[in-house]
Formats: structure tokens, sequence, C-alpha cells
């Protein structure tokens, strides 16, 4: 059961912010994605900025998954061009960190042994992944959970650690797929509040697919509509990010547009 606790942004105290990753660029060119016997994406034309935070929306079984795994270099491309920073990209890379709507952490680590995996990984020395996992722990507002186990502590605090984690290994950028569908919708306010804090400073590119249209506004500096097997478009979102600004003309306008686009 959620918590009134997880719906707050719980800035860290006196914890020191871990050094900004530089954002990435992502490329995609021409690009047909998904199986050989089925595609999914056809002929997808995309640039992701460095630094910025393009959510993806569409109707179930459109492709966005396929997309996110893509550029996660889980599949490859059918045809086409996919590149990092103009070099193709072939491949996990610890330099992109992927967010999965389960909270995929390991049952018999706690928290902090978690968000310190893949610096373990990266072969960090014990005490300096420890105080950077403490400190992203911190940042997300666990710090009191730290030795706990997954099964310990609610839905919500389990994807925050798992936010924790993901950026514990200052990747450049961090593909995140529907990380909050699962949350009961106070929560998930407050989750989306807490990814635009701690994404703050780091400088890391972020691609976040949701199926939530009011999600995708809030959070994308642009949103990428897809559907009818490709990318429909990709527009612009008025700022501030505030949640005041829901009802602001041009947002309203921008969500009647994406949903129009979905037939909806």
């Amino acid at each position: 059961m959620s918590t009134s606790s997880e719906t707050q942004t719980v800035p860290a105290t006196g914890a020191s912010a871990p050094a900004p990753a530089r954002g990435t660029r992502l490329t995609l060119r021409a690009t047909t994605l998904g199986r050989p016997d089925a595609p999914a994406l056809a002929d997808v034309d995309l640039d992701v900025a460095p630094g910025e935070i393009l959510t993806v929306v569409g109707p179930s079984g459109c492709g966005k998954s396929t997309l996110l795994r893509t550029l996660a270099g889980l599949l490859s491309p059918l045809a086409g061009e996919i590149a990092q920073d103009g070099r193709p990209l072939r491949g996990p890379s610890s330099d992109r960190a992927l967010v999965f709507q389960e909270d995929a952490l390991l049952p018999w680590r706690t928290l902090r042994a978690n968000v310190e995996l893949p610096l373990a990984i990266r072969g960090v020395a014990r005490a300096e992944r420890r105080a950077q996992a403490e400190t992203w722990l911190a940042r997300v507002g666990l710090a009191e959970h730290a030795r706990h186990l997954p099964h310990r502590v609610s839905g919500g605090q389990r994807q925050r650690a798992q936010l924790a984690r993901a950026l514990a290994g200052h990747p450049r950028a961090v593909l995140m797929d529907e990380p909050f569908g699962a949350l009961d919708a106070q929560t998930r306010a407050g989750m989306q509040d807490l990814l635009v804090d701690v994404l703050r400073g780091t400088g890391a590119t972020v691609v976040f697919v949701t199926h939530d249209v009011d999600e995708a506004l809030f959070l994308g500096d642009r949103v990428a509509l897809l559907g009818a097997g490709g990318l429909l478009a990709v527009r612009h979102v008025p700022r501030p990010r505030e949640r005041t600004a829901h009802d602001a003309p041009a947002r309203v306008a921008l969500r009647r547009d994406v949903l129009t686009s979905f037939g909806t």
C-alpha cells in the first residue's frame, strides 16, 4: 500500500550530488524496428538531443517498447541506422540505463546493495560505491530504508530504489519503459516530480515511454507520437513544467492534438 511519504520529493540533506553525466545524442535514420516477420515501426527518423527528456506515447502495440529496447541495444534494427553521438549503436552499454515498469530489484540484496550493483560491475571500490549508493538513496528519500530488502518496502519505494540504481552508474541516457504504470495516481504524481528533481543537474538524456498523455506532457521537453506503424510527429511541449499549467491553452491544445492523432 502506498504511503503519503511516497508522494513527496525528498531532497537529500547534507548529501553531495554525484558528478553530472554528460547527455548523449541518440539518432535513428530511416530505421525499421521489430521482428523480421512482424516489423513494429518503419522508416523512423528521430533525433534525441543531449540532456532532453523525450516522452513517447501511442496506442498499445504501436512499438513504444520496441523503440526503447532498440535504443538500449537489446534489439537490432531491421533496416536503417541507429547511432549514439554519431557512432553506430551496437549492443547494450553502461552509458544507457534501462528502467522497467517492474522494479527488477534483486530480492536477496538490500536496497543499498541493489543501488551499488552497477558500480560494482564497473569495478568501483567498495567504500566508494557504498557512499555513492547512500547518496542516491538519500536523494530519492530512502536513506532510512537502505538496509531493507525489497519486499519490506512499498511499490513506490521500490521504484525509487530502481531510479537510484539506474542513476548511480552515471549513465548518459536513461531509457524508461512505463516505470510508473503500476502505481496509484497519487504515488505516480509524486514519482513524476521526483524524477524531474533528481534528473536536474545530471545532464542525462531521457527517453520515457508511457501510455498516459498527461504524464507525457508533464515530463517531456518534447513528445514523440507513434502509431500506424511509424513515427507520426514530434512536438515541443509548452512550458513551464508545473501542475498548474495543465489547463493552459497551449497545453490543452497539444493534448487534444495528441489524442486526435490516436483516434480518441
